[in-house]
């Protein structure tokens, strides 16, 4: 057996400096590698890089874009990050924003005709629970069943999509629509306006609109609610040394119900972001992948709001690059995946260092004369 001259010894105490910088680190690897990805294409890597990350928000319609796309994501990292802190793996963002935008289009499509100032704070209400409810199908099979939540939570990302496609080919279909899968358009109580209507000119034509102080509000309150509630110790000292919580009486149900309730609905208001927003109304192509994205978002910003903050912004503008490169390079839109998944394994190989150190491993001989 040919054993590896090298080991991975883990550290006594993780430098908490360089799990600032490992994401840095990461970031840069990611351009170097994609950089290499360019010119294996035939490409000029600094003129494909200027394409992919400066061209798309060097125009003010650009920026809001970015931030058109970034809202969401961040939300739903903010639920996931809480979860995250106390060792609950929710994998499943992506489906309970899905059924987040169900309920919300639900409420949209009831009252089309009848709807006031009321029906959108009302949609948005409704995406939190419907969210938060499909987030207690994981949190009942778990507490109850021991099942693992990963597994469930992404297995009914599919369910929920599958639902979504149902509801537009059938009862909800716009019988307007020449059979195309889609609702009637929301009526306008039932969308976020748009920023433009407040700003002036400078910001016409883009389509950011006021959702985007939800996710500014939820910035802070999530920075609160983790680092100085009660509630938010408990989930971390869960995360960090469960024994010591349940020593401490923490029940441990209790934090995994909290966890993928908060998660659930934080991807559920997200929902309602999407389709009043940029959708106005529920199609079968809503397929953003935003609670996907938000994994990573979590966890490059080091499960802390003001890196999720950051980390949701260089997502968004990675999607915002994928298209760029389609339309100038003629390259797939899908690139922005093969970024995606570059960062999420350079960011896990330097945690890895960050938590470990390589050690040269010793002959056998030398380490049997020094046992003796």
């Amino acid at each position: 057996m040919i054993r590896a001259p090298w080991r991975l010894v883990p550290r006594t105490l993780p430098s908490p400096r360089m799990r600032v910088l490992a994401p840095m680190m990461a970031v840069a690897l990611t351009v170097i590698f994609g950089c290499i990805v360019f010119a294996s294409l035939g490409l000029s890597p600094l003129a494909a890089m200027k394409v992919f990350l400066i061209e798309p928000i060097s125009t003010i319609n650009g920026v809001s874009e970015l931030l058109l796309k970034a809202s969401p994501m961040c939300l739903i990292a903010l639920g996931l990050a809480v979860g995250y802190r106390a060792n609950v793996w929710n994998i499943g963002g992506e489906g309970q924003m899905y059924v987040g935008g169900i309920f919300a289009s639900g409420l949209a499509i009831y009252f089309h005709e009848r709807g006031g100032v009321w029906l959108l704070p009302a949609m948005v209400v409704a995406g939190a629970i419907g969210g938060a409810l499909w987030a207690s199908i994981p949190a009942v099979l778990k507490t109850r069943c021991h099942a693992n939540e990963i597994l469930v939570s992404l297995m009914l990302t599919y369910v929920a999509d599958l639902l979504v496609k149902y509801l537009v080919y059938g009862p909800w279909q716009d019988p307007a629509a020449n059979n195309f899968p889609l609702t009637v358009a929301f009526s306008d109580n039932a969308q976020f306006p748009m920023f433009a209507a407040f700003a002036g000119d400078w910001l016409e034509g883009t389509r950011v609109n006021v959702s985007l102080i939800i996710t500014l509000v939820a910035l802070p309150v999530a920075w609160l609610f983790m680092q100085r509630t009660f509630a938010g110790y408990q989930l971390t000292v869960a995360g960090l040394a469960p024994s010591a919580a349940r020593y401490a009486g923490f029940s441990g149900p209790a934090a995994i119900w909290m966890a993928l309730l908060i998660g659930g609905a934080a991807a559920g208001v997200a929902g309602v972001m999407e389709v009043a927003g940029p959708l106005g109304q529920l199609n079968d192509r809503w397929t953003p992948g935003y609670g996907f994205t938000a994994i990573i978002v979590a966890t490059l910003g080091r499960l802390h709001p003001f890196g999720i903050a950051l980390a949701s912004l260089l997502m968004a503008l990675v999607y915002l690059g994928g298209e760029a490169v389609q339309i100038s390079l003629q390259l797939p839109k899908a690139i922005s995946l093969v970024f995606q998944g570059l960062l999420l394994m350079l960011l896990l190989g330097c945690d890895v260092l960050v938590n470990y150190r390589l050690e040269r491993r010793r002959p056998a001989a030398t380490a049997a004369v020094e046992i003796k």
